[in-house]
């Protein structure tokens, strides 16, 4: 068994064990903490394919942003998650026809490939040599060319719903002093700056 091997297999049977922990522990803190070690771990194993594009994103994206900001929003607003739980049973229906539909499509998906193995070949785009080029400038290449419109829809999406977010959560509250920029600019500077002449020694 070569390097390689061990830490695939070590890598992987701790993503493995932190992905059960995430969904097996009561404390929401710690299975936001087993998350971040998932991807963590996770992103062992893409570096290991070769993929350091993925791994990075994994690292910065995801461990850096999104479950960091979890661990946040769980640790200030407090949630009770027990009253969450409450009717859980009732969604049990719903929620096995739904993964039961997805295990239908994994095998579907997993048995195309064992049944046509030179599906991958015909690609419309063809996959660049990883010897000649890194994998980050062959998905760039193919982001900021082929599918440029995509990925500028995908951010535009993005954008408009981190404005609706703001628009959603935003509270005017009363007896709040606000900045108006047009009485700002409109004011008299006579009326705006009074002028006093204090003598030597005394005050206002």
């Amino acid at each position: 068994m070569g390097v390689v091997a061990v830490f695939f297999y070590l890598f992987a049977s701790i993503t493995v064990a932190s992905a059960f922990m995430v969904i097996a522990s009561r404390n929401p803190v710690h299975s936001v903490l087993f998350l971040i070690l998932a991807f963590f771990n996770a992103a062992g194993l893409f570096m290991l394919t070769g993929a350091e594009f993925l791994a990075l994103i994994l690292i910065v994206v995801y461990v850096g942003a999104v479950a960091v900001l979890f661990l946040f929003v769980v640790m200030m607003l407090d949630v009770d998650f027990a009253e969450l739980r409450q009717g859980f049973l009732q969604y049990l229906p719903i929620g096995g026809i739904i993964g039961l539909v997805l295990l239908i499509e994994l095998v579907l998906v997993l048995g195309g490939l064992s049944i046509s193995p030179e599906a991958a070949s015909t690609a419309v785009q063809p996959i660049p040599d990883l010897a000649e080029t890194s994998n980050i400038k062959a998905i760039g290449d193919l982001l900021y060319t082929r599918y440029i419109f995509f990925f500028q829809l995908a951010g535009l999406v993005l954008l408009v719903a981190m404005i609706g977010a703001i628009v959603l959560t935003l509270s005017h509250r009363p007896n709040v002093r606000r900045q108006d920029i047009s009485v700002q600019v409109a004011r008299d500077p006579k009326e705006a700056v009074v002028m006093h002449n204090v003598k030597p020694g005394e005050g206002i």
